[in-house]
């Protein structure tokens, strides 16, 4: 199935050097620079960037994200991260050597980054762990269970705290009708075992998107993490009525409208962009049109 929702990373002049980090993090994982910055006409704020990479994808066991190149004006949080579910099946079937693979990489991906959960046993898997890396991107190491259903490689999570604690199940509702495919996978309520210890349990939802999966849950602790442009849903569209049918049903920040940039209700930064950019970007001073818009219009590239 053809990836249609791409998670996309912004770094602060660091795109290259995150790719070529993440893809020796990963097995089977690859990064690529896929467009550049014209060599003149950039307006001012941007000159500086002439010429240099402006997006980066990143192939983690083939699953795509990207690396967008761009200034300090925003940074990833963890109300975006993402999963790995290290199955054994794919070592032949020997759990030590998945828990070394999780072990490794962990410590790899914690270099001059922080721990958000310590790595360890859980009750909802045998080995997991919460890592925020060098460049601020969140990441939860996870051993699967043998018995279950195999996972995808990498699925984007949602976590609304704060203000928007107990939104996840309307987010999940209102992305589901515009994206189908879309439905619930499993749900699973688990209680607070670390510190700040609360009441309330989590509620870890899994649901597909355009048919891809995401998670989603409710913070029951007490913390302000709010989704940001520092990363965002990027979803490829077929053609001007798809994506003037999404734009209308999820921007609801007019001052966040740009270039096909725009946040929804909840904060949640998306990119609606027609299918064919990287052919309507080789047109004529394509960057130029683009730069003028907020809403993408096919006809004005």
């Amino acid at each position: 199935m053809t990836q249609r929702i791409i998670p996309n990373i912004w770094c602060d002049r660091s795109a290259e050097e995150a790719g070529a980090f993440y893809a020796s993090v990963f097995d089977d994982a690859t990064a690529v620079v896929v467009a550049r910055y014209p060599s003149a006409g950039l307006p001012g704020f941007q000159r500086s960037f002439a010429g240099a990479a402006l997006t980066v994808d990143v192939s983690i066991r083939g699953y795509r994200l990207t690396l967008i190149n761009a200034g300090d004006e925003f940074t990833p949080t963890p109300a975006i991260s993402f999963v790995v579910t290290v199955d054994p099946r794919d070592f032949g079937g020997d759990e030590h050597a998945a828990r070394g693979w999780i072990n490794r990489t962990w410590t790899s991906l914690g270099e001059e980054g922080r721990v958000l959960m310590d790595i360890g046993e859980y009750l909802f898997s045998g080995l997991y762990g919460w890592v925020e890396d060098r460049y601020g991107v969140s990441w939860h190491l996870k051993l699967a269970d043998p018995a279950a259903e195999p996972a995808p490689p990498v699925i984007p999570m949602l976590m609304f705290g704060g203000p928007l604690q107990h939104k996840a199940q309307e987010a999940m509702a209102l992305y589901g009708d515009l994206l189908p495919p879309s439905g619930p996978v499993r749900q699973a309520v688990y209680p607070v075992t670390e510190p700040p210890h609360v009441t309330d349990p989590i509620t870890y939802s899994e649901f597909l998107l355009a048919g891809q999966r995401f998670a989603a849950f409710d913070s029951p602790v007490d913390r302000d993490l709010p989704f940001t442009p520092g990363i965002s849903l990027q979803v490829d569209c077929d053609g001007q009525e798809e994506i003037d049918r999404l734009w209308n049903a999820l921007s609801a920040v007019p001052a966040a409208e740009q270039c096909g940039w725009l946040v929804d209700r909840f904060g949640v930064s998306w990119q609606i962009v027609p299918s064919n950019m990287a052919e309507l970007m080789r047109r004529p001073n394509a960057y130029q049109h683009l730069m003028r818009m907020t809403k993408l219009v096919i006809a004005d590239f």
